[in-house]
């Protein structure tokens, strides 16, 4: 009975009888979220404007930055026991946690979208190659129905009966031969020696670029380490999990753009539809375990519906989510998610920023009544994360392009800086700075 109950639990906090999920299958599930066709496409957007070299490093800087931050969020996850957007009720109040809430909801549609492109895109190109005929429209309508279908089973059915029986070994078994693949016939001192071409990305907005994925995840965390049995076990489960995978996919992306002389991102998944019947079969495991990636922004979509209508069926939600992402997949163009990553990032690096500080305030420990009995609204905190955000995008503007040319002229220099730490710091310490006051103010008198 419990095991039928996990899937569908609300927002209040996961009692201990299911929290089920150990260090290992935290990994196992982070690890297989981070193996992604979609991760893949990214780190081809590092090159050839860095070289090689350089795009390494900013993955490597940017993975470390923005998974410990992952591994932060699911630990604080594990110790309230509750989704991610109920959690931003500590911070930023009742009310205040609908406006992440509505960004949430956003990127998580926009995110099931790009990944029912991929996929499809992967689907079609395979179909034309093998049948001669692409069908594209079907293979958006699939695999938006199986991520539907896989979010109807939640996160511990999830790990249990796809991540454990099937995905993880099958993608790993595939990206290792699409690594050989892109290697083994390649100069690899020259590839290493080759410069960069400059213009976007510089170094500090590749190292944006990295951070955002798992920044991506940061208001998921919580939705999916609520059922893990310690804190520990959902940090490093968390942190390394997606970790390991996210620098390998998109290191792997940078040297085959540069390795098969491809011009951008999509025809990547062209390219290895027509390296030959391996690299054919290697993109077709990794198409059909791409759904998971779908799977857990329709799931995390569908809670994050419930902070704010706590008593709309969950399982009505996912169906909904579904049938939207379903119906935008076929009017968003692929190309242009480099710079939805990016706006992403500027939103949500400050808002963890703004969790942390409050978490550290409240001696590391989220009780129930932090989260359920916090006030409406908590102004200082909202001000810390909107300043956060400004600091992001005059440091590194990124967004709609009258957006950017709105607010271009006022940064300091193309790439200067990047805007994850920047924004971070300065969010993480103004918190600090107002949530200690006013905790240090005194209560009102009760007449």
């Amino acid at each position: 009975m419990t095991e039928e109950r996990t899937p569908s639990w609300g927002i209040t906090p996961v009692p201990e009888r299911l929290r089920r999920l150990g260090a290992l299958d935290t990994g196992m599930l982070w690890a297989s979220l981070g193996l992604s066709l979609l991760v893949l496409v990214a780190g081809t957007v590092l090159v050839p404007a860095l070289s090689l070299r350089e795009a390494l490093l900013a993955i490597l800087v940017g993975g470390i930055f923005g998974n410990a931050l992952l591994g932060l969020a699911g630990l604080i996850g594990a110790d309230a026991g509750v989704p991610g957007m109920v959690l931003l009720r500590a911070p930023l109040g009742r009310t205040g946690s609908w406006a992440p809430t509505a960004l949430n909801v956003l990127q998580n549609l926009g995110w099931t979208i790009f990944e029912v492109l991929v996929i499809a895109t992967a689907a079609s190109a395979l179909s034309e190659r093998v049948f001669g005929v692409g069908a594209l429209w079907v293979w958006k309508l699939a695999a938006a129905a199986a991520a539907t279908l896989l979010a109807l089973l939640g996160p511990v059915g999830f790990v249990r009966e796809w991540v454990r029986r099937f995905a993880l070994w099958v993608v790993l078994a595939s990206l290792a031969y699409l690594t050989w693949w892109s290697l083994h016939d390649v100069d690899l001192g020259a590839l290493w020696a080759r410069p960069g071409e400059g213009g976007f990305p510089s170094f500090w907005q590749g190292v944006d670029l990295m951070v955002a994925m798992p920044v991506s995840w940061l208001p998921l965390a919580a939705d999916y380490t609520r059922f893990c049995r310690s804190r520990p076990g959902a940090f490093w489960g968390t942190a390394v999990g997606y970790f390991l995978p996210n620098v390998w996919l998109y290191g792997l992306g940078a040297v085959l753009l540069l390795t098969r002389g491809l011009a951008d991102a999509p025809s990547v998944l062209t390219a290895i539809a027509a390296g030959g019947a391996g690299a054919a079969l290697a993109l077709l495991a990794l198409g059909i375990d791409e759904t998971k990636e779908p799977f857990a922004n329709v799931y995390s979509a569908a809670i994050s519906l419930q902070n704010v209508f706590p008593g709309a069926p969950q399982r009505l939600l996912i169906v909904g989510v579904g049938v939207v992402a379903a119906g935008g997949a076929f009017v968003v163009d692929l190309v242009s998610y480099a710079n939805f990553l990016l706006l992403l990032g500027s939103f949500f690096v400050p808002l963890f920023g703004v969790l942390l500080a409050d978490w550290l305030l409240a001696g590391t420990h989220y009780r129930r009544r932090d989260v359920f009995d916090a006030p409406a609204v908590r102004p200082g905190q909202l001000l810390a994360w909107l300043a956060g955000f400004a600091l992001y995008q005059w440091l590194s503007p990124v967004g709609p392009g009258w957006w950017t040319s709105l607010v271009a002229h006022t940064h300091p220099g193309v790439g200067a800086v990047g805007g994850s730490l920047p924004s971070f710091a300065f969010s993480l310490a103004l918190s600090l700075v107002l949530g200690a006051a006013a905790r240090a103010r005194p209560a009102p008198a009760v007449e």
